[in-house]
């Protein structure tokens, strides 16, 4: 099935093979009906209870009641179990109505209960959608306010980043002022939404969403810091730090499955999160923001308790951010070790979507990847060295590539 790696296919079948229903919600349907890759994390909904589920599934594991009734983590993404037969109801009800759209795993057939396909058509179509749509008009009375403010705003940013569908309203804010009062989300919730939106189309608009209601204030400081830092028109034309984070994700380019990759664009969001705390010398602006950002992203990813492995990616990405646009004037000693890391293609292409986001044009990006180039070359000659010298009798005989 388009979009559902094997591992999760095991994991549905599994359970239908026994007999009991599954369905997958929310994000995980609409993605499917709309032909979206799929998401690291599947939202799926059964009548089997814990008990069932943890015989099934040794490795369950149990998030909270916040996030899902039971959890099982695979190499194709996060299963999230609701149960029916749980008692949380409150927390795993659709805060939007567009997320009640399910998809029956056994009946192959989508279910829409409040009538909201000429909205998925025109998102499919990839027309104009607005809030105030006469076929949009059950959104601004169908908001479970139980849910309350944080997932609301959650779930419409993730809304606006995938799918570009507005559903702010005149009003949206008072709105929120009547949810019921709930606690921070916590960090695997928060990680998993950033994920999500990540590797969405236009992560822009959900972090400009963020923003606007207050999110980012009370739970993201590190990035609503951004947007208190002035840029050089200059140099940045674009903006202030937050307005050229954001245009940055413009120029992130798919991989062959459609799909963001999520190592990229945690590096984007992250590269100048040392700007704010850097000093500032007479016209040196942002000195060592490179590796205060490196720490900060850190700081910030550990909170949100991401795996170990991929913070130290984002920590190389951000601390090394600004050396590519130097690569062709320094010397060999300074870049070979970096260029040697398999990190290096992602890091050019967190070049190229900096450079590309200021409107400086993209020379330098192209002189620096022929300097890649050039050094790749060198690396794969057995008659040179990688930094382009050529090697004698003796150097290649106790160079380990004639060894």
């Amino acid at each position: 099935m388009i979009g559902i790696g094997s591992d999760i296919a095991g994991i549905c079948s599994s359970l239908a093979d026994e007999g009991y229903s599954v369905k997958f919600r929310g994000f995980s349907a609409l993605d499917l009906y709309l032909g979206f890759p799929a998401l690291p994390f599947l939202w799926a909904e059964t009548n089997a209870d814990i008990s069932v589920l943890a015989r099934l599934f040794e490795n369950l594991r149990f998030p909270g009641a916040e996030l899902a009734s039971g959890a099982v983590d695979t190499p194709d993404a996060i299963c999230y179990f609701h149960s029916l037969d749980s008692d949380d109801g409150i927390e795993n009800a659709p805060s939007l109505p567009l997320l009640s759209f399910t998809y029956n795993w056994q009946t192959r057939r989508f279910h829409d209960p409040l009538g909201l396909y000429p909205l998925l058509k025109k998102i499919r179509e990839g027309k104009e959608c607005s809030s105030e749509d006469e076929e949009a008009s059950v959104l601004k009375t169908g908001l479970n306010l139980e849910t309350g403010r944080y997932r609301i705003i959650m779930d419409n940013a993730l809304l606006l980043a995938r799918y570009n569908f507005p559903l702010s309203f005149s009003g949206f804010t008072e709105t929120l002022e009547h949810c019921r009062l709930m606690p921070a989300p916590l960090p695997e919730t928060q990680r998993a939404f950033l994920c999500c939106l990540m590797v969405s189309p236009r992560p822009d608009k959900g972090l400009e969403f963020l923003k606007r209601y207050g999110f980012l204030d009370e739970l993201w400081p590190e990035l609503a810091g951004l947007n208190d830092v002035d840029h050089s028109k200059e140099f940045h034309p674009e903006g202030n730090v937050w307005n050229h984070t954001l245009e940055t994700f413009r120029h992130r380019k798919p991989g062959n499955n459609g799909a963001f990759d999520l190592r990229l664009s945690l590096g984007l969001l992250l590269h100048d999160a040392g700007k704010p705390i850097s000093a500032s010398h007479g016209n040196h602006r942002f000195e060592g923001h490179a590796e205060l950002g490196a720490q900060a992203a850190s700081r910030f990813l550990k909170r949100l308790e991401f795996e170990p492995s991929l913070i130290e990616d984002v920590f190389f990405l951000v601390k090394n951010h600004m050396l590519p646009a130097a690569l062709k004037r320094l010397p060999f000693i300074r870049t070979g070790e970096i260029m040697a890391s398999p990190l290096f293609p992602a890091l050019l292409e967190l070049y190229r979507c900096d450079e590309s986001s200021s409107f400086k044009g993209l020379d330098g990006y192209y002189e620096n990847s022929a300097a890649y180039q050039t050094y790749l070359k060198n690396v794969r000659n057995p008659y040179r060295s990688a930094d382009g010298k050529k090697m004698g009798r003796k150097t290649m005989n106790r160079s380990p590539r004639f060894r």
